[in-house]
């Protein structure tokens, strides 16, 4: 049994993935604390990247990480299961139609594929999650705008989690209701 959360910077999939983590005695896989080496497994210059998004920004380098990111879901489901595991914000909006695809079939056979977001109001996410992460309020466009627009998050997610107002812990709490776990 899998649970695996997606979402935008800042929604708590990290913090959240830890608590479900503990209730269910399962092991828990950060795609923040892999990726990396996923990437490097087929052909991710490090220094491009870096060099990129210094001289030109996030946006710049955006692009060239999406390939890195869809191998990175194929490979962190392949090689971890019945675990709780917490994708980076990017790993699941894909604005190629190919590289969505590929994630779509990854997570096809994973019922419990959750999206965490503060509200059901996309400007009003935005708005709380700038609160949280203040390298977001000066973003030009903002990334997590991005995030929570495109409409990959919802045709991945088999479950919406909203989180305004509730504890990390009130949210654990309900997607195990939702997966129907009684722990």
């Amino acid at each position: 049994m899998e649970i695996i959360l997606i979402g935008p910077i800042g929604t708590g999939k990290s913090t959240v993935a830890e608590l479900l983590s503990k209730r269910l005695n399962l092991p828990q896989f950060s795609m923040d604390d892999v990726r990396f080496d996923y990437y490097k497994e087929i052909g991710y210059d490090e220094e491009y990247a870096n060099r990129k998004r210094q001289e030109e920004g996030l946006w710049a380098v955006y692009p060239y990480w999406k390939p890195f990111e869809a191998y990175a879901v194929e490979r962190i489901l392949i090689d971890h299961s019945n675990c709780i595991i917490d994708f980076g914000a990017g790993h699941s909006v894909y604005e190629d139609e190919n590289l969505f695809e590929r994630v779509q079939t990854a997570l096809s056979a994973y019922p419990n594929v959750i999206l965490l977001l503060p509200s059901a109001d996309p400007d009003e996410s935005v708005s709380i999650l700038n609160e949280r992460e203040e390298f977001l309020r000066e973003m030009k466009p903002n990334i997590n705008e991005h995030f929570i627009k495109h409409p990959s998050n919802h045709k991945l997610a088999k479950f919406i989690v909203y989180t305004k107002e509730k504890t990390p812990q009130e949210t654990c709490d309900e997607i195990l209701k939702l997966v129907k776990i009684s722990v």
